[in-house]
């Protein structure tokens, strides 16, 4: 899940194809569905991202009482509208009356915490839970922010790599070559620098067990010389996320692809391919493009079907688009990387969005 900014930005006011009422406020690559005239061209308004849970106050301000997804019915979810994608709120709300919005959108001041917005946090399932321990050797995952709302990430052109987006629950491990140990933990807990204490029942140990990714990690500190390794992979599977891709999470059959690996050597931590640095010792997210980075090529590689279980068995999560050569990026002020998100994923009925 992408880090939550509630922020003032510039507009560009398109018509909406099928209604004459309203009209479509894009920010980046995002569109919000919006009544007929409120907004202009060039003005700025404050934008609410999906995922984002709003204050009862503020949902009877923007008259969304009872539209909004969730048991509170208080959650921005994207929806289609009139048969257009509608992701995230534009308003400006009586709070900032007095605030200059492009000025907050020039600097870039988040209004999450005045506004009382706050970011969904899925709930843990049992087996995906358990007892922690701290673990500040424990190498930890990113946020990847989504390409639709930071389009400049990457230039046209560039070298990247798109990797199939898998809707699973995130495993990350760490291996500490002095210690002999391994730490395991899920995305929420390792963002706490906490790591999930061994037991069979766990989710995470049973997939790390299941595919010897200790003894992988052992090899690969001893093969770069490193003193940490991070393996990060995608746990999937019937009874892990409403997408299964013929796997399941309940019993030996469960899914395990690893999307990322890390290593610290001498003192630094860099990022590298997956896919190069396992030589085929792990199963990997399945690669499906790389060349020159265009914007329309990714959203077409974002829908479709799964590749994964190689039966095409039910609509694909999204993408993850890297450079060909690890790099950073100003854009971001971390690694440059991004996904992209399926329409047919974030409309779906009853999805789950466990982690």
């Amino acid at each position: 899940m992408s880090t939550l900014h509630v922020t003032a930005e510039v507009l560009a006011v398109h018509e909406h194809p099928n209604a004459d009422a309203l009209e479509l406020a894009q920010v980046g690559l995002y569109r919000a569905v919006v009544a007929k005239g409120a907004y202009r061209t060039g003005e700025a308004a404050v934008y609410i991202p999906e995922q984002s849970v709003l204050p009862d106050e503020l949902i009877g301000e923007l008259g969304l009482t009872g539209r909004l997804a969730g048991g509170a019915a208080n959650r921005v979810k994207a929806v289609r509208l009139r048969g257009e994608l509608s992701q995230g709120l534009v308003c400006r709300p009586k709070a900032l009356a007095g605030v200059d919005l492009a000025r907050a959108a020039a600097e870039g001041t988040d209004f999450a915490e005045r506004l009382g917005i706050t970011k969904w946090v899925p709930p843990i399932p049992p087996t995906m839970s358990g007892e922690v321990e701290p673990a500040p050797e424990l190498l930890p995952w990113v946020d990847i922010e989504n390409i639709q709302r930071y389009p400049d990430i990457f230039t046209p052109g560039e070298p990247v790599v798109l990797t199939e987006k898998l809707h699973g629950t995130a495993c990350l491990l760490t291996y500490v070559a002095e210690e002999g140990r391994m730490y395991v933990s899920s995305k929420g807990f390792g963002a706490k620098s906490l790591a999930l204490k061994e037991d069979p029942r766990n989710l995470y140990w049973r997939a790390v067990r299941a595919h010897g990714v200790a003894e992988t990690a052992a090899w690969l500190c001893e093969r770069l010389g490193a003193r940490r390794v991070g393996i990060f992979a995608e746990v999937y599977g019937a009874g892990v996320q409403d997408l299964a891709y013929g796997a399941d999470g309940r019993r030996d059959t469960l899914g395990y692809a690893v999307f990322d690996v890390s290593a610290e050597v001498n003192g630094a931590v860099r990022w590298l391919d997956a896919a190069e640095v396992l030589e085929g010792r792990l199963p990997v997210v399945p690669r499906l493009y790389a060349g020159p980075y265009d914007i329309g090529l990714v959203r077409e590689f974002a829908s479709g079907r799964e590749t994964v279980s190689g039966r095409e068995l039910h609509l694909r999560e999204g993408v993850v688009i890297r450079p060909a050569e690890e790099r950073y990026s100003t854009v971001t002020g971390g690694r440059a990387i991004a996904k992209a998100i399926s329409p047919a994923y974030l409309t779906r009925k009853g999805g789950t969005e466990y982690e």
